[in-house]
């Protein structure tokens, strides 16, 4: 295997962050086009998510580049 299993268990969780973030971009429209929804703009969809996303890409690249401890 290319990894050790702490390293695999690791890239679970950030791909399990990873698609939380995306889940929280998700969503806000309207079923109506005329009808404008201001729920695009909250801070879940603005702030948070993005942040998860790119901290989670930031630490599965950290992870993948770490030395191992052996």
């Amino acid at each position: 295997m290319i990894f050790q299993k702490n390293k695999y268990i690791g890239l679970v969780l950030i791909v399990c962050l990873l698609t939380l973030g995306f889940i929280l971009m998700s969503g806000g429209g309207s079923d109506d086009p005329n009808v404008f929804n201001e729920a695009i703009f909250s801070f879940r969809r603005i702030t948070l998510a993005p942040i998860i996303i790119v901290s989670s890409y930031i630490s599965l690249i950290w992870l993948i580049l770490k030395k191992s401890s052996n």
